[in-house]
């Protein structure tokens, strides 16, 4: 049974998320990422200004300004920093509604449903264009450059998901450079970069950097998790849908891997049919319980070495902050063992 996310939510307002104490940041930047519709052409800022004031979860805006409260300041490029790495994922939400063919995001219509493929495809290109325009403001050029690495690795990610679906010779080595790419990545750079932005040396900078990975790519196994076997109404979106796009994520690459070969080619051809599968059917093949477990197991112990990076960090209440980002997860991923 999993747990709401709720918990990983800084815009949720709950005074028992850890990310509570930085509602004044996050109500500040809220208002800036909703004004960067204003710098685009009268003719298109009522489109950026539709997807920009639908609101997220600003988990990396949290995390920029967590690594530069626990480093030092939280200063005006920490509010900067926290803009860019938004544009740039809502953009690359705004190009996944399109191949995914979705078309309700945040109980809102997404680009796509609304004003077509074609619109919304250079809708996203202008909010990738804009946020790299921004990340040349900074004073530090490597910033700059190390978002635009960011932005790539993301891209880059997806285009080897859309590549490799319904590819049963996907690895899990293949898998993990997937995910670290299009999820883990601006996680690791909202860390890295707050801690550089207050001149940090490089072995903090390197720390804070792999805790943003361990977390983004434990955060992504739990979400992968969770669309087997989470409950709709609580998860707050469609679920099951994953393989059916021809996803292969951690907890079907276990299955496989403890599958005969008469078992591989059963879920083969479960997947060329491209309709939901039940999840009775993937019971009936190997250990399917067992490979849940052994992705949760996986989730968990990136969690565990994302708290040791915490270790260069002096105690203040925004390293706390990161302890309990990396123990709510944790609760989460424990919450969905059967």
């Amino acid at each position: 049974m999993t747990q709401n996310p709720a918990t990983l939510d800084p815009a949720n307002g709950s005074e028992l998320s850890p990310f509570a104490f930085l509602r004044p940041e996050l109500d500040r930047v809220e208002s800036r990422i909703r004004e960067q519709a204003n710098a685009f052409d009268p003719a298109v800022e009522p489109y950026v200004a539709y997807i920009l004031n639908t609101s997220g979860k600003r988990i990396r805006p949290a995390l920029a300004f967590l690594a530069g409260g626990s480093t030092g300041e939280i200063t005006d490029d920490h509010h900067k920093l926290a803009v860019i790495l938004e544009l740039i994922h809502v953009a690359t939400l705004v190009h996944d509604d399109i191949i995914d063919g979705a078309e309700i995001r945040r109980q809102a219509p997404t680009a796509n449903a609304k004003w077509g493929n074609a619109l919304s495809v250079l809708l996203g290109d202008c909010l990738f264009s804009h946020a790299l325009m921004l990340s040349t403001e900074f004073d530090d050029t490597v910033i700059g450059r190390k978002v635009a690495i960011a932005a790539n690795e993301v891209c880059s990610g997806e285009i080897i998901q859309t590549q490799r679906r319904f590819d049963m010779q996907l690895s899990r080595e293949d898998y993990f450079d997937i995910i670290r790419k299009k999820t883990a990545a601006l996680f690791a750079a909202a860390m890295e970069l707050g801690a550089r932005l207050n001149g940090q040396p490089a072995p903090v900078c390197e720390a804070l950097r792999d805790f943003g990975l361990h977390i983004g790519t434990a955060y992504q196994i739990y979400d992968d998790c969770v669309d087997l076997i989470g409950d709709e109404q609580e998860y707050g979106k469609t679920l099951r849908t994953d393989l059916h796009k021809g996803k292969l994520t951690l907890p079907i690459l276990n299955l496989l891997g403890s599958a005969t070969e008469r078992q591989r080619e059963k879920l083969h051809r479960l997947l060329l049919q491209r309709e939901p599968i039940d999840v009775s059917a993937l019971a009936n093949i190997a250990d399917y319980v067992g490979s849940i477990e052994a992705a949760l197991d996986t989730g968990q112990g990136l969690v565990a070495e994302a708290r040791e990076c915490l270790s260069v960090l002096p105690a203040s209440e925004h390293r706390d902050a990161l302890l309990g980002i990396a123990g709510f997860l944790d609760m989460l991923l424990q919450g969905c063992r059967q």
